[in-house]
């Protein structure tokens, strides 16, 4: 259920909603509020349920129970991932899409000016749709989408353009500048960023500052969280977490759950320790206690032996008791921080390289007269799309073989790609995380959990029900399981949550081995300490 009241001190709440898909539920009971000028970022893996969240908030889905509140009387701005309109619609009808309350409230208020000459006049209505469309900006909502598209890369579209005719991340640019320009109080904005370079990202940022309303935003662009937002709400196994003072405040207050996990594990385990050695004591105590007296002996001493051995037994079973209770309910440990590992030439002996190319070709992809990665080195391979950086990462994990020149890789490798790495759908998470490792899936149970990238309960799930974002942490569980000497990373970053990001940067901060990584992440390529190499049309420049 969605109303439009609520108390004023909520821009927007939901009170105990859940929803579900096909039987999967994706949000279980959530409650939310977000107060007027509030700038909220929403972060989780892919296909946590933020997608959904934003669709329940902006009227596009309903709740299967609970209740959504949204009080917004400047209006609703929604910016989805995908542009739901045909090929054949054009950019105008976009436009006109993305201004539709503006252009309703326009069509209202000369209707009412049109009525003033006649009998049914109005003139308090018609001053009140005025004072509503003026302080909406509504004169000037055209010349703002211009302006957008100008501040995000698409100066002097043809409005007369069909979509088709766009690509993929200029029509989600038009969608991001039109939402932007009708100036709602509340903006709904879902991955934004998505298909933006840094200039226009910058741009996106200070007009976000700027904006006096409520922002909510899906994003995984940790800069953006720690530029624009002020809330940070996390989703995760359909449950919604809020944290305050922005990104840096989530992160302070992640470590700080870790390390009281961590504390009340070693304190669990501690007392654990004490039972078992009072058990241990109080069982050596009544075991050198005399089982038998000689009559001739019967008097105090038996009374004494019989307290002593009743005292004994009283610890015996106080330790047992304690002990069922503590093994009964275990404090788990929390994750194990990720660690890639590095076999750092064993059992192929040292190399001078992790890989060595020279005069390597494929086709009009890439054209690279020599590259030498040697161990333990860091590379960023940095572009533009189609730059050739994908191809550079294939060739050098032997996936692909180049039209001509020399590729020398001694090592062991790993490769996370960008694309799925194609698992079969009938496998389970546990299964596809053991396959190729020795003994059965079972085996490997401990290790998969011990990474805190799985529950107990998704280990059976089968790879074709998981997102996207599931997938890549199968992937990754594998990768940090097994050393390898040269790791290729092809945009770790995509799909995966903010909070697992820091552990991945963390991660191969330490790993020894040799690491070349293409990311668009503007906070990775900030912090990359080592050697870069730029490509466009698949040359170096």
């Amino acid at each position: 259920m969605r109303t439009a009241h609520h108390a004023l001190v909520a821009q927007l709440a939901l009170h105990d909603v859940t929803k579900s898909y096909h039987g999967h539920v994706v949000l279980d009971a959530v409650s939310l509020s977000v107060k007027p000028g509030e700038k909220v970022g929403v972060i989780g893996d892919n296909g946590s349920g933020k997608s959904t969240l934003l669709a329940l908030v902006a009227g596009r889905v309903a709740a299967d129970n609970g209740e959504v509140t949204v009080v917004s009387p400047g209006g609703i701005g929604y910016l989805a991932q995908t542009l739901d309109l045909p090929p054949h619609a054009t950019v105008a009808d976009a436009v006109d899409l993305a201004l539709a309350d503006l252009r309703e409230l326009e069509a209202r208020m000369r209707r009412a000016e049109a009525e003033l000459a006649g009998p049914h006049a109005d003139p308090e209505h018609y001053a009140s749709l005025v004072e509503r469309f003026e302080a909406r900006g509504g004169y000037e909502a055209d010349t703002r989408v211009d302006v957008a598209l100008h501040g995000l890369g698409l100066p002097g579209l043809d409005r007369r353009r069909a979509l088709g005719t766009l690509s993929g991340g200029e029509r989600s640019r038009l969608a991001l500048a039109a939402t932007l320009a009708s100036s709602p109080e509340l903006l709904l904005l879902d991955e934004p960023t998505n298909d933006l370079d840094d200039q226009a990202v910058a741009w996106l940022e200070r007009r976000l500052a700027r904006h006096t309303g409520t922002v909510v935003a899906i994003t995984h662009d940790r800069v953006f969280l720690e530029r624009v937002t002020s809330t940070i709400v996390e989703i995760e196994a359909g449950r919604v977490a809020r944290f305050g003072d922005g990104y840096d405040g989530y992160l302070a207050a992640k470590a700080a759950d870790r390390a009281r996990r961590l504390r009340e594990h070693e304190e669990w385990r501690a007392e654990l320790a004490r039972q078992e050695r009072l058990l241990a004591s109080a069982a050596r105590r009544l075991g050198e206690i005399p089982r038998k007296m000689d009559k001739a002996g019967f008097g105090g001493g038996p009374f004494r032996a019989r307290g002593r051995a009743h005292g004994a037994m009283s610890r015996i079973r106080n330790a047992k008791e304690r002990r069922a209770r503590l093994t009964g309910n275990p404090v788990a440990p929390p994750p194990q921080p990720l660690r890639f590992s590095a076999r750092l030439g064993g059992g192929g002996g040292a190399t001078e390289w992790a890989a060595e190319l020279s005069d390597v070709r494929v086709g009009d992809r890439l054209l690279l007269p020599r590259l030498t990665v040697r161990p333990g080195e860091r590379l960023l391979v940095t572009g533009p799309n189609g730059a050739g950086k994908t191809t550079l990462l294939r060739v050098l994990s032997g996936e692909l073989s180049p039209d001509a020149g020399v590729v020398d890789v001694p090592g062991r490798v790993g490769h996370l790609r960008q694309e799925e790495a194609g698992w079969r759908p009938e496998l389970t998470v546990l299964q596809a995380f053991a396959e190729g490792l020795p003994g059965h899936p079972d085996e490997h149970v401990d290790a998969l959990l011990a990474l805190g990238l799985f529950d107990r309960r998704d280990l059976r799930t089968w790879v074709g029900e998981l997102s996207y974002g599931q997938r890549r942490r199968v992937e990754l569980a594998r990768l940090v399981t097994r050393p390898v000497d040269l790791l290729l990373l092809d945009e770790p970053t995509n799909h995966l949550s903010p909070g697992l990001v820091e552990d991945l940067d963390r991660a191969l901060a330490d790993y020894p081995g040799a690491l070349v990584v293409v990311t668009h992440d503007r906070r990775t390529r900030a912090g990359f300490d080592g050697t870069r190499l730029h490509l466009e049309d698949g040359r170096v420049v």
